[in-house]
């Protein structure tokens, strides 16, 4: 075969009539075969674009220095080596070493955890293969490959259009042009500008309407958008608005701490009159005690931990700053269809001429029983209602299928319910399409508003089933069917029962028959205009998913409104709410409302109302603007093109993963693998855990930094020994940095995460309650180490073991205040016998091996001078911090009755939780 090498960039694509194009690439209409197209897969390579130019391992590790918490230190180290305290210097630069590989290697883990959770968001394709449609992931397309698009993909190469029906394409990404373009398949001038070749479709565009089938002629690099632009993705940033936020608090942190640093050596030389060089060590000890420098690690290992946690519970984060935003949703507007709902048609209510039958069972599945006032019945002792269900599965297309207990359906929900209803009245659907065989159809079409079929048994016995909308098929039925066989039809008795099961929320469908010959082969229009049989009504309702339900309470718990956002009618919408157990579900605004509503009419209406029906994506976007100029947090479900916009609006855009379209998903800041409610209640729950454990990790490093450096500006300020040296809290901050911190990164949620209202966007990153903790906490750890320091030297032993006495006692500090902050409100006591706490146990452990070999081991008491310990002692050091422990826990008790009393007290509002 004679082809034009796809790589000669310079064909004129547009310029050529389709044939010609096809038969240039070596392209078939029936697509290329397996073996060609791994051929062409093999010369051309993969259809991606050459990734960004990532930074290397040694800059990554050069980079994790590139901090001004750790520019202090190593100017620290510096000259502590210009001054001969060798072991001093070494330990300053090994907590600095240390605090870089783990950050180093913590970062990997993190890129890593981010790149695997972009390939679940991988683009495919549907091509022809060997004449057979196929669905492929895009980066196996192959110059000659066969593309079909439709509404709302996005190009997956460099396409020539072979056909085009209404096919429009936005390429602003491109051209600039911002509105999208009309596409054909004829052929251009050769000059035509790329923003004029509509007979093109270029990679990474955008199908907003129509379908059209185009021949790959380019892929990767060799495409347009590949040669313009060398990094159309992006690496994301691991940098968040709260990392930034604790950058800048770092810096003003640092400053202030060289400040009292340099303030404490000059008190200590001019007042004290200590040695110059001695009060240049206890600075550096108070600079390296107060300097969180693990902070920025573990803020980063917190987000990335967190996910991957949302990663496991199908609510996949595609731009990090989400994890942050959704802990401080406190509006969620989801669509209904498969999110809210099980998008599994099931038919609840079904009306013959004289009664009124309750189905139940959910989904498609074969379980449910007919009920009639109450009671149940038998279907097979019910002819007129046997009659009506059998019309309605000879007159479906559906197929149910069984796989591992759960049933799907292939064709149309609504048919399958029907066929769900026919397999619970005893029917045998392969059977009963081998008796009755289906000789003609005409199908259904939203302009005449119905299906029929014509079927004949193999007992000289034919008969036209036609289903569709109960207005039209009135219009088309003389008569009815009765248990006594057939009489006028009685339309006032029809529309009585279709207000009733309208009612109830349920989608009407009605059945009508009509008698005819074994003769009888094409069926036409005419033979079902009139002169019909009605036989009955079904009801039907895409119940609620259980899992919506319980997760739309746990919402209202959690101070969390959620609003339903459907196009579908007010009344169903109105009967699902109420099972969902929206707030307000009796109150409905349709579209049209919405559009005689000015903003401020409008911000009003969606205080006081949930749902919202018969809406288009302008309609959301409307919704959006209005609930976030009351000053909501707005989260939004979307997954056509049209929702992109608001999407983009919503502080948390959340794309369905299965039917959602490209365009939904690129402008989400979230995608559900799911398309499930719950999963957006389960994510909005790790945004409040991450936000928590970052909180936790503030409020342990923060007072116990405070705490170490106290107590040096403590011994100096009564001119008092040093009760820990430089080197010997550069140990502590390190060991406790990469053991106990961290374990509050794998916190799980609080208890009652869920039971409190969202936090305000706005929220201080230092609360007053934080500044009162780090105050209380740095004065009991000041007084309990220098309590156990000052008793061991009247008790006759020498400044080393005094000075590891209180080394362990500080430790253990730590150790008693971790296990208070793991839980922010909730005794400590809570989760600590369960799994729940064991990255806590395993870093105590850790913790407690490390002291044991600083306290006993020659290396490390060479290093730090440390000493053995005797039993009393290491009495003494267990007894002591076990006060922090007491303290806090009765913090936590009277914490909210105190604010209270303030409250009151201060005459501010009382804070009542918002259940709506």
């Amino acid at each position: 075969m004679t082809t034009i090498d796809a790589d000669d960039v310079a064909v004129p694509w547009h310029a050529r009539t389709a044939d010609e194009a096809l038969a240039e690439i070596g392209g078939s209409g029936h697509g290329l075969g397996v073996e060609e197209a791994a051929l062409r897969l093999d010369r051309y390579g993969a259809n991606r674009l050459t990734p960004p130019k990532r930074r290397g391992p040694l800059l990554r590790f050069v980079l994790q220095f590139h901090n001004l918490l750790i520019y202090v230190l190593l100017a620290a180290g510096a000259i502590t080596a210009a001054l001969r305290h060798w072991v001093d210097a070494a330990v300053i630069f090994g907590v600095v070493l240390v605090n870089g590989v783990i950050g180093f290697i913590q970062e990997g883990k993190a890129e890593q955890a981010l790149e695997a959770i972009r390939g679940l968001l991988s683009a495919t394709a549907t091509v022809l293969r060997d004449g057979h449609r196929k669905v492929l992931s895009a980066a196996d397309l192959v110059p000659g490959d066969i593309v079909l698009l439709q509404s709302g993909d996005k190009v997956p190469a460099d396409l020539r259009l072979l056909a085009a029906r209404g096919l429009r394409i936005q390429e602003s990404m491109l051209t600039g042009e911002s509105l999208p373009v009309d596409k054909a398949s004829g052929a251009l001038p050769e000059e035509t500008p790329l923003t004029d070749r509509t007979a093109m479709a270029f990679s990474s565009t955008l199908v907003t309407h129509g379908q059209g089938t185009g021949v790959v002629i380019a892929t990767g690099d060799r495409t347009e958008i590949g040669r313009i632009s060398t990094m159309l993705v992006e690496v994301e940033s691991l940098e968040t608005p709260l990392v930034r936020q604790m950058a800048v608090f770092g810096r003003v942190l640092t400053a202030a701490i060289v400040v009292v640093a340099v303030a404490t050596a000059l008190f200590g030389t001019s007042v004290r009159g200590y040695a110059v060089d001695d009060m240049f060590l206890a600075a550096v000890g108070l600079a390296v005690a107060a300097i969180p420098e693990g902070l920025p690690a573990i803020m980063t290992i917190t987000l990335a931990i967190g996910v991957q946690r949302m990663a496991r519970r199908r609510a996949i984060i595609r731009r990090l700053p989400a994890v942050e935003t959704l802990g401080s949703v406190s509006v969620i507007c989801s669509d209904k269809t498969g999110t809210l709902t099980r998008n599994e048609m099931t038919v609840r209510s079904i009306a013959t001429g004289r009664h009124l039958f309750d189905v139940g069972g959910t989904g498609y599945a074969p379980a449910g029983a007919f009920e009639l006032d109450g009671e149940e019945v038998a279907a097979e002792h019910r002819p007129l209602l046997r009659s009506l269900i059998h019309g309605a599965l000879l007159c479906s297309d559906a197929v149910l299928r069984e796989s591992e207990g759960q049933w799907t359906v292939e064709g149309d929900p609504t048919e399958g319910a029907l066929v769900a209803t026919a397999l619970k009245a005893g029917f045998d659907p392969v059977f009963e399409n081998q008796c009755w065989p289906r000789i003609d159809v005409i199908p259904f079409d939203s302009e005449h508003r119905f299906m029929a079929t014509l079927n004949h048994d193999h007992e000289g016995h034919a008969v036209i089933h036609v289903k569709g909308a109960p207005e039209r098929l009135l219009e088309m039925c003389d008569r009815q069917s009765t248990y006594d066989g057939e009489e006028p039809l009685d339309p006032a008795y029809w529309h009585q029962r279709m207000d009733e099961i309208g009612g109830r929320g349920h989608r009407l469908l009605a059945l009508a028959r009509r008698d005819t010959t074994t003769d009888h082969r094409d069926l036409l229009f005419d033979d079902v205009e009139d002169g019909l049989i009605f036989v009955g009504l079904f009801g039907q309702l895409d119940p609620p998913r259980e899992e919506a339900v319980a997760a739309v309470a746990r919402c209202r718990r959690a101070g969390i409104r959620v609003k339903m956002i459907t196009g579908d009618h007010a009344r169903t919408a109105r009967a699902v709410a109420g099972l969902l157990g929206l707030e307000h579900p009796d109150a409905c605004l349709i579209g049209q409302e919405i559009d005689g509503l000015d903003n401020q009419a409008l911000r009003q209406k969606t205080a006081e109302i949930d749902v919202f029906a018969r809406t288009s994506p302008e309609h959301k976007l409307r919704l959006v603007d209005a609930l976030q100029a009351d000053g909501a947090v707005v989260a939004m479900t979307g997954d056509g093109v049209n929702d992109a916009p608001a999407l983009k609006r919503a502080a948390v855009g959340v794309a369905m993963g299965l039917k959602g379209t490209e365009v939904a998903k690129e402008s989400s800041e979230m995608v559900l693998t799911d398309d499930n409610f719950a999963s957006i209640a389960d994510a909005v729950e790790e945004g409040r855990t991450v936000y928590d454990n970052l909180k936790k990790a503030l409020l342990f490093i923060l007072p116990t930094n405070g705490g170490e450096a106290f107590t040096i500006l403590t011994a100096i300020a009564f001119g008092r020994a040093l009760p820990i040296t430089a080197a010997q809290i550069l140990w502590i901050n390190m060991i406790t940095a990469v053991t106990l911190a961290l374990a509050l990164a794998f916190e799980p949620a609080e208890p009652r995460v869920m039971r409190r209202r969202p936090r305000r966007p706005d929220e201080p990153l230092l609360s007053g309650f934080l500044v009162w903790r780090v105050l209380l906490v740095s004065a009991v750890l000041v007084l309990g180490v220098f309590g156990v320091f000052l008793w061991v030297r009247v008790g006759g032993d020498d400044l080393e073991t005094a000075r590891t006495a209180a080394v362990n006692t500080l430790v253990m500090f730590e150790v008693f205040y971790l296990l208070n902050v793991r839980r922010m409100e909730a005794p400590a006591y809570s989760g600590l016998a369960n799994g729940e706490a064991r990255a806590t146990w395993i870093a105590v452990a850790i913790v407690v091996l490390f002291q044991i070999a600083y306290t006993y081991l020659p290396p490390f008491q060479t290093v730090f001078d440390s000493r053995p310990l005797s039993f009393e002692i290491w009495l003494l050091i267990l007894a002591v911090p076990a006060a922090i422990f007491v303290l806090i826990e009765l913090e936590k008790l009277l914490h909210r009755p105190v604010r209270r009393l303030l409250r009151r007290r201060l005459g501010m509002p009382q804070i009542r939780r918002r259940t709506g």
